[in-house]
């Protein structure tokens, strides 16, 4: 269940058997707790349209972060995975909870390039972290948004819906090669978390990828590869959008000027910081900082 704290709602719908969506809205300044059992028969997708979640596992021992804009796919046939969610505060998510005899139904014909439909992952989990797409972004935001009669809402969302899945699925054809998702041993997903881990919380001074391959006891090739695989992109470039997403939310908080939030995010120099940020926002942060004030 979901505590109830000001500034927060929650929505859930049954669209039909075996297909449900929930809406989590945490508009307030607590992190908030949801938990529900969900069988290992269920496909779940997080859509984190604004702020960030954490997903927990096995007793909190792993988890996965659902980050801004970001979704996630998680699906293991061989054991339940209970949703045991954290939603912090600012954040909007959408959940879709879909049985898997419910998702052959939808995606049959196109079986053979989403890869868990397949006979031979028939019983493999599956996971995938990916960013939301433009077009899926707009959908989840006019579901949000909706403020259709009640009569006819359901109706609404459940076209939606379908709307949302066939664009989160569709696959450019020059791409089709490149769709391979990080199907490996839980441990090495965890050890390439703990990288993500790692550079975030030592941003400012981050390792080299060898330090942080050795740290985590994988090699060089393996954590390029599993990082752009699980995150969509190289550790460096990950960490350099993080980084500035950063740096946008301390100058939003009016409590540190331009140069000591480029130190806070690793830059030494004034001039690189503001380069970086422009290159990542198409604007200074004084301007950023001043439109914010307008």
């Amino acid at each position: 269940m979901l505590k109830n704290v000001a500034g927060s709602s929650f929505d859930e719908i049954n669209l039909e058997n075996g297909f449900r969506i929930l809406e989590f809205q945490n508009s307030s300044d607590e992190t908030l707790r949801f938990e529900r059992n969900i069988d290992s028969t269920f496909i779940q997708m997080h859509f984190c349209v604004k702020g960030n979640s954490k997903f927990l596992f096995n007793n909190g021992n792993y988890s996965f972060d659902v980050l801004d804009k970001h979704s996630i796919l998680l699906y293991n046939p061989q054991r339940d995975l209970p949703i045991n969610l954290e939603i912090y505060p600012k954040t909007i998510l959408v959940s879709l909870l879909i049985s898997i005899e419910k998702f052959h139904s939808l995606f049959s014909k196109e079986a053979s390039y989403i890869p868990f439909l397949s006979k031979e992952n028939s019983n493999k989990k599956y996971y995938d972290d990916v960013e939301i797409k433009p077009m899926v972004l707009l959908v989840l935001n006019q579901i949000i948004n909706s403020s259709i009669h009640s009569s006819i809402r359901d109706l609404y969302i459940k076209g939606k819906i379908y709307e949302l899945l066939s664009l989160h699925f569709q696959i450019d054809e020059s791409n089709l090669g490149e769709y391979c998702p990080f199907l490996v041993d839980e441990q090495n997903v965890l050890k390439i978390r703990k990288a993500k881990d790692i550079i975030i919380s030592n941003m400012a001074e981050p390792p080299s990828l060898q330090e942080l391959a050795n740290e985590i006891g994988l090699n060089i090739k393996k954590l390029k590869e599993g990082f752009k695989q699980i995150y969509g992109d190289t550790v460096f470039s990950f960490l350099f959008d993080y980084k500035m997403e950063h740096a946008r939310r301390l100058l939003e908080s009016n409590q540190h000027n331009v140069n000591e939030v480029g130190v806070k995010v690793g830059y030494s120099s004034s001039s690189h910081f503001i380069a970086a940020f422009k290159k990542k926002f198409g604007t200074t942060p004084k301007k950023y900082v001043m439109s914010l004030n307008n």
